[in-house]
């Protein structure tokens, strides 16, 4: 959603913050943590963005009373980055994660996705390579553990050249994140849990994770979410609560749909995630524009908070 949408319709405080349940300490997880996390496990989060107003994007999350967020922009600067950490700061918000993507073109269908998003495809890869570095140096001194990435519809087929080409792009970009003390998390959805759970195995960094997006995996076709955290669980940091429906042609995805209305089935999947011991937020993610958006979040919220509290 644009920051026009979300600033218009984001208005007066919600009534209660809402915070994740207080679980058991942290046992030890596969793979480490980039630093220490200065919220409750599950905590209530809100998927933001801006391109030259910070300051607004981050209100707007102190508005919905959650106390984190993923920052998703464009462009950075110096400039640009000192007033996102003051408006942090200033709102008291967590941001858990940046994401950025191109240059170049991107789509999320069947038959140009292949070919357009994120580093699989040799196009823009250079490019992109280089556009996520320095998004990670501009998280470091902000203390953004994360940088999250679409990294494109990895091979299923582990003897595909492109796979191999993968693996090493990964690797580069994993390994410069980890020498600023960060994780580089895998937005999930465009390839099968086993081609994610082989990637990141085949990449070999303790500093790699999984943003668990509940709907993507539906709205690709690849998996079921709640199966998936079978396979993927114990690399799961971050997750985006988003529902939706299956793909019903060839060439597009499944359609979203508002938290519980989809195919999503939320109440397993917060119990699974319990069951993980699992310490990251919970970080709502609605894809539409206009009026409807704002008040899809305050439902999704309260729904998602009685959950986590049960």
């Amino acid at each position: 959603m644009s920051e026009t949408n979300r600033r218009d319709f984001l208005k007066a405080s919600a009534a209660a913050l809402a915070v994740g349940h207080l679980s058991a300490p942290a046992r030890a997880l596969a793979i480490p943590v980039a630093s220490a996390r200065p919220y409750k496990p599950m905590a209530l989060g809100v998927c933001t963005s801006f391109v030259d107003n910070p300051e607004a994007a981050i209100a707007d999350v102190h508005a919905l009373a959650m106390p984190t967020c993923q920052i998703s922009a464009h462009a950075l600067d110096d400039d640009l980055s000192k007033r996102l950490g003051a408006a942090l700061a200033k709102y008291g918000v967590t941001a858990t994660a940046l994401s950025t993507s191109g240059p170049g073109p991107h789509s999320s269908n069947f038959y140009d996705g292949p070919l357009t998003l994120g580093l699989i495809p040799r196009t823009y890869r250079a490019e992109r390579i280089e556009k996520l570095k320095k998004f990670s140096d501009f998280a470091k001194p902000l203390g953004i553990p994360a940088i999250r990435a679409h990294v494109g519809f990895i091979p299923e087929d582990p003897n595909d050249p492109l796979y191999r080409e993968a693996v090493e792009t990964l690797r580069d970009v994993s390994s410069y994140c980890k020498a600023n003390g960060q994780d580089f998390l895998y937005e999930a959805g465009t390839e099968t849990p086993v081609s994610l759970l082989r990637t990141i195995q085949d990449v070999g960094l303790d500093n790699q994770g999984v943003n668990l997006d509940t709907a993507n995996l539906i709205l690709y076709g690849k998996a079921n979410p709640l199966d998936a955290l079978d396979v993927l669980g114990p690399y799961v940091k971050n997750t985006h609560a988003k529902d939706g429906f299956y793909p019903t042609n060839a060439h597009d995805l499944g359609k979203e749909a508002p938290i519980p209305h989809g195919k999503v089935d939320f109440p397993r999947i917060i119990q699974r995630l319990k069951q993980l011991d699992y310490q990251g937020p919970i970080t709502i993610e609605r894809e539409i524009s206009g009026t409807g958006w704002l008040e899809d979040v305050k439902r999704e919220r309260d729904y998602l908070a009685k959950l986590i509290e049960s």
